[in-house]
């Protein structure tokens, strides 16, 4: 591509119109059709988990479509962070989509960072596969913001990892001041404030720095993957809190979705129910091996209580539940209190 996405030599909005004018942006096709479309995914580069996952779909769409159908895979931070990302999807200048929902488009899509809806892995797998009860309430919010969601790619349950101290209980948290990056995505930064810490929503290309800075002790809602890979020179200590079940979503343009025809769409979606498929099988594990990988170097993996964790889920349910009804709704909130883990 000609664009130098590294010098950043043209702006965001100018790498979109060089692309589109390449034609890589599609607008109506048909089966016979030689297709070139976009995907990006808002995190990671070419060798983790996402980049692999998106590119492993373009080539298996490839592959099934005899070479017909290609896609142009970028990675994190090559395009644009996750919002801007989520608006391209949204207006169709990407065409699939490999992210967080943001809720600036409709806040019931804050559903899915709702704290302690799971509290175990086979309960979160239930609820997050692509026929589970939260799978079933996102579906048409996403197709009201003008997307067609193809399925979850999970990661596994986030956590609170810090610099030379950590917090397990809101009275620890409240006492040290612990200041913690926080996702700008609803309710995320209220979740934070429910279990103690003081949260700073930033975007995820500013993290390194407001940890080096000081602007806050550590990141929050990640698996220990990304606060390993990422940070592992800069913080200590990894508390599972597991407030959150960190999941992606593999999104497409839905305008973009509708001008395939049933066999491109065959193609599309069986390649990304593929790379589900493994991930679904295979999330614990890998979410395990990257605990065992920071723990040999040196990171302290920290598990809270019974009554430290029941005390967090108690806590934070009762604070950001009756926030969140305002924003998601009473109809939304009833299957989540109908659907949700019981705590032990």
């Amino acid at each position: 591509m000609l664009v130098n996405f590294k010098n950043n030599i043209l702006s965001q909005a100018s790498v979109f119109a060089v692309a589109a004018g390449m034609g890589i942006f599609s607008s109506a096709w048909a089966s016979d059709d030689t297709l070139s479309l976009t995907m990006a995914t808002e995190a990671g580069d070419r060798e983790s988990p996402q980049g692999m996952a998106v590119k492993k779909i373009a080539d298996l769409v490839e592959e099934k479509s005899d070479g017909r159908i290609t896609m142009n895979v970028f990675y994190q931070g090559e395009i644009g962070g996750p919002q801007e990302l989520f608006d391209q999807l949204v207006r169709g200048n990407i065409d699939l989509f490999l992210g967080w929902p943001q809720t600036s488009y409709d806040e019931r899509l804050g559903v899915l960072q709702l704290p302690y809806l799971t509290l175990g892995w086979d309960d979160a797998l239930n609820a997050y596969n692509k026929d589970g009860w939260i799978s079933e309430i996102i579906d048409p919010v996403l197709s009201d913001v003008g997307l067609k969601y193809l399925g979850p790619f999970p990661e596994g349950f986030g956590g609170i990892a810090t610099a030379d101290t950590y917090a397990t209980s809101y009275e620890e948290a409240q006492e040290k001041g612990i200041k913690l990056r926080s996702q700008p995505i609803f309710p995320l930064p209220q979740t934070i404030q429910a279990m103690g810490f003081q949260a700073v929503p930033i975007d995820w290309s500013e993290v390194y720095t407001a940890i080096q800075t000081g602007v806050v002790d550590g990141d929050s809602s990640n698996v220990i993957y990304w606060d390993y890979t990422y940070f592992k020179d800069l913080l200590d200590y990894f508390v599972h809190s597991k407030h959150n079940f960190s999941f992606y979503t593999f999104l497409m343009n839905q305008d973009a979705w509708k001008s395939l025809d049933e066999e491109d769409r065959k193609i599309i979606s069986g390649a990304v129910d593929t790379v589900v498929n493994e991930q679904f099988e295979n999330a614990q594990a890998e979410d395990q091996k990257w605990i065992k990988k920071a723990q040999e170097e040196g990171m302290e993996y920290i598990v809270p209580s019974d009554a430290e964790m029941k005390a967090w889920v108690e806590r934070v349910r009762e604070t950001v539940w009756p926030q969140a009804e305002e924003a998601l709704g009473e109809d939304i909130m009833n299957a989540v209190r109908e659907n949700a883990s019981t705590p032990e």
